[in-house]
């Protein structure tokens, strides 16, 4: 049995890590050149240097690759992070933002070994989809900056690109054509001289290798204080688009990823880009779609897109600074394209009206608010509520009346709980059984919390209170547990 084990653990590892390599290298190359303008872009955002947010997404895609939990993701400096890391820096500097990274990778690493994992399973499908829709979105916003206002020879150079992009394919898929994109624009852009907006305009390259150094700040109660709540927001937005990104990852390869090991894998990740100078960061769902779609299978291709991310930015700098920012921008927009679920808008008319409502509303606040965290909370919420009424509306009290014997019998059948708590005692009739005896059949019943327990106190007492005798039949173990164990002014009687 021990010998069965590791022959499927070799297995696994081998499958992970040797699974065409040439394949899974040109795909993560593919991702690098994906995160190299959303990286700076949000740099910027959180008012850090490019070559933090650069040297950040190198070291958690080196690291993750091996303690990660989804082969092929792509991890590294993301939005959502910068958007929370932003107030941070802008109030107490780097090394703060830095500090809260190494807090943030800590409440990482406590929420994988807490299996907080788990909680991916309420996030419903419509949620997922809204969640990809407005990511794709927002991927496609983040290049009009570059695409509004340009000149002719601007837009010519993105048709040209969007062209060798996805007209390549139907020659060879010997190379991802995203990279004969970058080529073939390169080499025309130096070789005519043209004047188009390069990646040295974007910001300041790295010019040197990162190195290890502890965020210069205050051991101290204040500056905990400081960076706790930063922290903690990091972790949390990170986890949770880390999840969502794993879980769009299973969806397209039809396998599964240990969402625990991601979590946790990702807090090692954020500890050592934190140690080496740069942001936290988490799942990038775009450049993850780019490296799956072009055969990034294993954990080689995450490995290579950190690897190739340093080795363009330091190595091969002089050539990558001249690297059009329209071929970059080519990428971004087949990628935002590619991540959208086209099927989506002719479904959203097809499936249940609640479960299209989860999906819109999830896309329209993460849009507009532009806060990926905001966006799946609402969605949950209202994934939860929504399902919450439909199992309220599914209970039936139906009433049968017995003139032979003199008696009304209640039958119950569905969920009694808060929601339908409510329904529950207005299914009742004073009137009707009067006179009468009155029995309460719940053996198709469940009850599930303490609201429910007060409703069947509320509705024995009410005939008590009106002198009809009451017996209530059926009930089932957990609920005759659940009632058992709280204490009503009128307990009802199980017969």
């Amino acid at each position: 049995m021990l010998c069965e084990n590791s022959t499927m653990h070799f297995s696994s590892i081998r499958r992970e890590w040797s699974a065409n390599p040439t394949r899974e290298m040109l795909a993560g190359a593919v991702a690098t050149f994906a995160l190299i303008p959303e990286v700076i872009a949000f740099s910027f955002v959180a008012g850090v240097d490019p070559q933090v947010g650069l040297f950040a997404s190198f070291v958690i895609g080196i690291v993750i690759a091996f303690t990660g939990g989804r082969p092929a993701m792509i991890s590294a400096a993301a939005g959502s992070v910068a958007l929370v890391a932003a107030p941070l820096v802008h109030a107490h500097g780097l090394p703060y933002l830095l500090a809260a990274g190494l807090l943030a990778g800590v409440f990482q690493v406590a929420f994988g070994l807490l299996r907080l994992g788990v909680l991916m399973r309420f996030v419903s499908k419509s949620v997922r989809t809204g969640f990809v829709n407005a990511l794709a979105i927002l991927i496609f916003a983040a290049q009009l900056p570059h695409i509004i206002g340009g000149d002719w020879l601007s837009y010519g150079m993105l048709a040209a690109g969007l062209a060798v992009i996805y007209l390549v394919p139907r020659i060879t898929t010997a190379i991802p054509s995203p990279l004969i994109c970058i080529l073939v624009l390169t080499a025309a852009s130096i070789s005519l001289h043209l004047p188009v907006t390069t990646v040295a305009d974007l910001g300041k390259l790295p010019d040197s290798f990162p190195i290890f150094s502890w965020p210069i700040v205050p051991v101290t109660l204040e500056t905990l204080k400081i960076i706790a709540g930063p922290a903690l927001a990091i972790a949390m937005v990170g986890m949770l688009e880390s999840m969502m990104t794993a879980s769009v990852v299973d969806d397209l390869t039809g396998t599964s990823s240990s969402k625990n090991r991601e979590c946790t894998g990702l807090g090692i990740a954020n500890l050592a880009a934190s140690l080496f100078g740069g942001i936290a960061g988490c799942g990038m769902i775009g450049q993850t779609v780019s490296n799956v779609k072009y055969g990034g299978r294993g954990r080689l291709s995450t490995l290579f897109a950190g690897a190739f991310l340093l080795v363009l930015m330091v190595l091969l700098k002089p050539w990558v600074s001249q690297v059009p920012v329209a071929a970059l921008v080519s990428i971004m927009v087949m990628v935002s394209i590619d991540t959208f679920d086209w099927s989506s808008l002719r479904t959203v008319v097809v499936h249940p009206k609640m479960s299209s409502a989860v999906m819109v509303m999830t896309v329209l606040v993460t849009v507009f608010s532009a806060n990926l965290a905001l966006g799946v909370t609402v969605g949950v919420l209202l994934s939860g509520v929504f399902f919450t009424f439909k199992v309220a509306r599914l209970l039936q009290v139906k009433t049968e009346i017995d003139d032979v014997r003199n008696e009304v019998k209640y039958r119950v059948s569905g969920q009694v709980f808060f929601a339908s708590a409510d329904i529950f005692i207005d299914a009742f009739d004073i009137e009707a059984a009067v006179g009468r005896a009155v029995i309460i059949d719940v053996s198709q019943a469940h009850f599930w919390d303490i609201t429910a327990v007060a409703a069947l106190d509320r509705v024995v007492k009410r005939f008590t209170v009106h002198n009809i005798p009451t017996e209530v039949l059926g009930l089932n173990d957990a609920s005759a547990t659940l009632i058992g164990s709280l204490e009503g002014p009128t307990r009802p009687r199980e017969v």
